[in-house]
């Protein structure tokens, strides 16, 4: 899809699916942002408004739901928040994006906000504390910036005759990809790792990225759990496969889509939370009120297939942690 057919789409109020708010004036109106798009947020969305379902709000109702996805294009951020302030919505939930928490506090204190990061959101200025958030704003705390140290020390436990290892980062993620790249660090220093950071924003710098491969003489990939990423997830895939290099990633949906292996915060439980939460909010709940919740489930999931093709034998510790194990 070209840039300028993708920010018409936008303007038309690009949707999975929405209630029009025109046909329903006297409903609360959600805006979604989120910095994939409605297909990758497909089963996000869905957890999402069962959620709020329990809550007593269904959409469609007695609530109307606009989704704004960036699809990877943060310089198109604050004219999406302008956007929700503008119009205004009631709720306004910050999904998967570090940048589009902050933008959302800075747009406006009245409007509350629910976000999903995987920063430490005090650390990142969002909240006062995690019990007390204060303010107009509270959300889910998914503890994926911390996990990639473990998701090196898996890999590593996977590859333990590999000595290099490449780091793929989204540098216009600068919060999180900050973050992560602390904790990653560390850990290649602990675990006597060489790490090659490799950087990624647009699709073609995915590719050239795995193009390098090669010239940097990796045995073993590490995703970074950025949401551009995990909205790439098909190609990222197949040129994993394509390029026969083992690769970690953040997420289930990885390899349950043909990765390799995960070690990540469950998806459904996290935006079980955002919906419960939104819906709290529409029935006069503050945020100030509603503690910052962190993520409690982790998940371990092997493809088995893939590590066949690969001719990888995954070791016997590693498969008897896992909590899924594809055949």
């Amino acid at each position: 899809m070209r840039r300028r057919e993708f920010i018409t789409l936008l303007g038309g109020a690009a949707a999975w699916p929405l209630a029009a708010r025109a046909q329903q004036p006297t409903m609360p109106v959600v805006g979604f942002l989120s910095p994939g798009s409605p297909e990758s947020d497909a089963f996000s969305l869905t957890v999402f408004r069962q959620a709020m379902n329990e809550t007593g709000f269904v959409v469609g109702r007695n609530v109307a739901l606009e989704y704004r996805g960036m699809q990877g294009h943060y310089d198109l951020l604050p004219a999406l928040i302008a956007d929700f302030v503008r119009r205004p919505v009631a709720v306004i939930v910050a999904s998967g994006t570090t940048p589009g928490a902050l933008a959302a506090k800075a747009a406006t204190t009245a409007i509350p906000i629910v976000f999903t990061i995987g920063v430490d959101p005090v650390d990142a200025g969002l909240v006062a504390s995690l019990n007390r958030p204060g303010g107009n704003i509270t959300g889910i705390f998914n503890l994926t910036g911390l996990l990639v140290a473990k998701r090196l020390e898996l890999l590593h436990e996977l590859m333990p005759n590999v000595s290099v290892v490449a780091f793929l980062a989204n540098p216009n993620n600068a919060p999180f990809t900050e973050y992560e790249m602390i904790e990653v660090q560390n850990a290649a220093r602990s675990l006597g790792l060489e790490l090659r950071i490799l950087n990624a924003s647009t699709v073609g710098e995915i590719d050239t990225a795995f193009a390098t491969l090669a010239q940097v003489r990796t045995g073993a990939l590490l995703i970074s759990n950025e949401t551009f990423f995990n909205y790439r997830r098909e190609q990222i895939v197949a040129l994993a496969a394509r390029h026969a290099v083992p690769t970690m990633y953040g997420q289930s949906q990885w390899p349950t889509g043909g990765g390799l292996i995960s070690y990540g915060f469950n998806i459904a439980e996290t935006y079980r939370q955002i919906g419960v939460y939104v819906g709290r909010i529409l029935k006069g709940e503050k945020p100030a009120n509603l503690p910052v919740q962190q993520a409690t489930k982790i998940e371990l999931v092997i493809n088995l297939a893939t590590a066949k093709a690969l001719g990888l034998t995954v070791p016997f510790t590693l498969l008897g942690r896992a909590d899924e194990v594809i055949e």
